[in-house]
């Protein structure tokens, strides 16, 4: 039997292996694959059993499309809602990706609580048996009636069953473990997930049935599989955080029906995920007070404001080399801003080891959180603290100077509503303010050199 070695990036097929993939010039992306076998000419082609047969399509114009204001549902889940952009599309394919153990399986259960007593669920699941589902259903009080489980691989039984019981949604726990036994290649080969995905998304389509796919994830954190499968869903979701932490964040990467910079917090207890409405309070209760290395900074996830903690330790290195670790800010943007604290203000962090650390497990790639980093590396190198009711957002510049950053009245809004009394901005967007507070300050920063001010330095 013929074997061929496919690039699990591009999906390109080569007759030999290579290093390095022809195609997209990825490395050790080539897998080997049986090829399918091809039904001879002459016999009777399989009845197609994947989704209903409709009519001979016709090119439409655009004002005689019918649009439906009623092609979301909720989900019951604030959170997730917010993420996918205010529910389930009608016939649209959710992929959500994460570490195992980090909580998909549990919120997906919830889900199926949560939703509307109108909406019928098929729950399959190809890694646990129906009894484990069932133990884990009770332990997060799932009781749901409307909630159908099937544990089943084979993507050719699944479809008739979907055909029979004709559900509103469809989650497929998970995506790596289908097969279609008309291809003779193991599960979670490049074949058979994309000829998995491209059944279920073909009767999502037509049939109208909203579809939520569980995705693996290699060692590097990617999603495991093709990466065509990326582009042939709809929306992409990863579940983020630490599983020896309580906190959780999913993150839109893709989504076709709304913003991909929103995102969901919930926390892990007894009884499953819980939605933390105001990730803001939860992030600063334990903010240390009268510590040096510690500003707190204001970002925008989407729409939603959150007030972070940026923590900094700078220690004289024992090495010629010294050491840069950061965890949820950029690394590029530490070393950057570092560089221009040394050139500016002529501090040594050169014989420094440096640590920065964003509080409660979150990633920050925010622009305007540059200010309070800088701010924070200062404090610890001088070992002043920062005050605790000052808030300071803006980027840093090459030269120095505070660059303005959007939707600082948002982020104004939420600094006062949690307390904060001043507020250091870039002094460019001070005059183009219409929001004003009672007893808040609003201090304008033109360069890395008002950080010494803000310090009493």
């Amino acid at each position: 039997m013929k074997t061929n070695f496919v690039c699990t990036n591009c999906g390109n097929t080569t007759s030999k292996w290579f290093g390095k993939c022809p195609d997209c010039g990825e490395w050790n992306t080539l897998e080997e694959q049986v090829e399918a076998i091809q039904p001879k000419k002459g016999l009777k082609q399989k009845q197609d059993k994947s989704y209903p047969v409709i009519e001979k399509s016709r090119a439409l114009h655009i004002n005689e499309i019918i649009f439906s204001n009623n092609l979301r549902q909720s989900t019951g889940i604030g959170e997730f809602d917010r993420v996918l952009g205010g529910g389930l599309v009608e016939g649209s394919v959710v992929l959500i990706s994460g570490e195992p153990g980090i909580g998909k399986s549990t919120l997906l259960l919830q889900i199926c609580q949560s939703l509307d007593e109108s909406v019928n669920i098929l729950y399959v699941t190809g890694e646990e048996s129906l009894s484990q589902i069932k133990l884990r259903a009770g332990r997060v009080g799932v009781n749901s009636k409307r909630l159908l489980i099937l544990s089943e691989t084979n993507i050719n039984k699944i479809i008739p069953e979907i055909n029979t019981v004709k559900p509103n949604l469809v989650i497929i726990d998970s995506i790596q473990t289908m097969f279609d036994d008309e291809y003779p290649s193991s599960p979670g080969s490049v074949t058979q997930v994309k000829q998995s995905a491209m059944h279920l998304i073909n009767m999502a389509k037509e049939s109208g049935i909203s579809v939520i796919l569980v995705g693996h994830v290699n060692k590097d954190g990617a999603i495991a599989g093709p990466k065509v499968l990326e582009h042939m869903v709809d929306a992409i979701l990863y579940f983020e955080g630490d599983k020896q932490q309580a906190h959780r964040i999913i993150r839109a990467v893709k989504n076709r029906y709304g913003s991909t910079n929103e995102i969901g917090v919930f926390e892990m207890n007894d009884e499953g995920l819980k939605e933390i409405c105001n990730p803001s309070e939860l992030l600063m209760e334990q903010r240390p007070k009268g510590v040096s290395g510690s500003c707190a900074v204001c970002i925008l996830e989407g729409t939603r404001p959150i007030i972070a903690e940026i923590q900094a330790l700078s220690t004289p290195t024992a090495f010629p080399s010294p050491r840069r670790m950061s965890s949820g800010f950029d690394y590029n943007r530490t070393s950057l801003l570092l560089a221009v604290l040394e050139k500016r203000l002529g501090m040594r962090f050169s014989t420094q080891d440096i640590y920065i650390n964003v509080a409660g497990g979150l990633r920050i790639e925010d622009t305007s959180c540059d200010a309070a980093a800088a701010l924070a590396l200062i404090s610890s190198l001088k070992d002043v603290p920062v005050p605790e009711q000052l808030i300071v957002v803006g980027e840093v510049g090459l030269s120095g100077e505070l660059r303005s950053v959007y939707g600082v009245e948002q982020r104004i809004n939420e600094a006062a509503r949690l307390g904060f009394v001043q507020i250091a901005v870039p002094f460019r967007v001070i005059g183009k303010l219409k929001i004003k507070h009672s007893g808040v300050t609003l201090i304008p920063l033109r360069s890395v050199y008002d950080f010494l001010k803000l310090l009493g330095l």
